[in-house]
């Protein structure tokens, strides 16, 4: 069975199965459009569709006008606006205007990208799929191509008016090492933030299912933890136990990886060990300078949820801001 959250693959897999694909793209959109741009449909031959670009308003015309690509073979470039009452129905004040590109898988959407695009996010590595609006060809990229599009998850048409990039990141990770008071308060942020967080804590009084219900909970010691975690470019790591023997090795592993944010608890004096630690043990200033101490934005909190919440934040800004 496919994960039908996973609308390429789903594309890939019915093409092979013989039932002739078009995948639907939002490309654009103004006002309070019900989907964000990248949002995605797939239709099949028959009309059957898994995905949205409207939450209901225009799938309708969406599909008549996927089953003429298909039998044509052409792309489409749909204009649609979506009024008021329409908007309603599915959750929002008012309505807006949203551009949708229908591409048939094996045409003008080559087979070949679309392999290469599900085999990329298989393997969790940053692509975009890049279109060209008026002529319909397309290819994949990598980050470097469109740097401030992959940090900020933007997928769009680029200054020239017809060149459409689709960003395919990975999901955002948040490793936090210490299951501590901090952690039950930073665990639930993060997933509302849109990050999968994963606890790490070889204490079992500390690391508990009771403290932390339905929580990914490692009992690992942290190196070995995070070996197998892999963490990647979309991985912020937490570390909040004060202890070093379950600190250093966790920050060690982290800053040998390409993780985009290290934040530690603990005072300006805790850091200089720390430091001092990471310097014995053959790490440069460089890569010690990557780490946040003390961790999370000065607001001046003292709860947890207070200090939590200045890390969720330094951990927005280290994504979204960087250079």
């Amino acid at each position: 069975m496919t994960d039908i959250t996973d609308l390429p693959q789903l594309a890939l897999d019915w093409h092979r199965a013989g039932r002739g694909v078009a995948v639907a793209t939002v490309v654009e959109t103004w006002g309070s459009a019900p989907r964000a741009v990248g949002s995605q449909l797939v239709i099949d031959a028959d009309g059957a569709m898994e995905g949205s670009v409207s939450g209901g308003c225009v799938e309708g015309a969406v599909i008549v006008e996927a089953l003429e690509a298909l039998e044509d073979g052409k792309p489409r470039l749909l204009d649609y606006g979506v009024s008021d009452d329409e908007a309603f129905a599915v959750g929002l004040a008012c309505g807006g205007r949203i551009r949708v590109l229908v591409e048939p898988v094996g045409s003008t959407m080559p087979v070949e990208v679309l392999e290469d695009l599900v085999a990329a996010r298989a393997r969790a590595e940053s692509v975009a799929y890049v279109t060209d609006l008026q002529d319909g060809g397309s290819r994949l990229v990598g980050r470097a191509a469109y740097p401030d599009r992959f940090r900020l998850d933007r997928s769009g048409v680029e200054p020239d008016e017809r060149t459409f990039v689709a960003v395919h990141n990975p999901p955002l990770r948040m490793i936090v090492v210490g299951a501590v008071h901090i952690a039950q308060a930073l665990v639930p942020m993060a997933r509302a933030c849109g990050f999968a967080p994963v606890l790490i804590d070889p204490r079992a009084a500390f690391g508990s299912a009771g403290r932390f219900p339905g929580e990914t909970i490692l009992d690992d010691w942290p190196d070995e933890a995070m070996a197998a975690l892999k963490p990647n470019t979309r991985t912020a790591v937490v570390t909040l136990t004060h202890d070093p023997k379950l600190d250093d090795p966790a920050i060690m592993a982290a800053l040998r990886s390409d993780i985009f944010y290290l934040g530690c608890l603990g005072s300006t004096r805790t850091h200089a060990k720390r430091v001092a630690r990471l310097q014995e043990a053959g790490f440069s200033e460089e890569e010690i300078g990557r780490i946040h101490a003390p961790v999370g934005l000065d607001i001046g909190g003292r709860q947890p949820a207070e200090i939590a919440v200045s890390i969720m934040a330094q951990v927005i800004a280290s994504l979204r801001q960087a250079k």
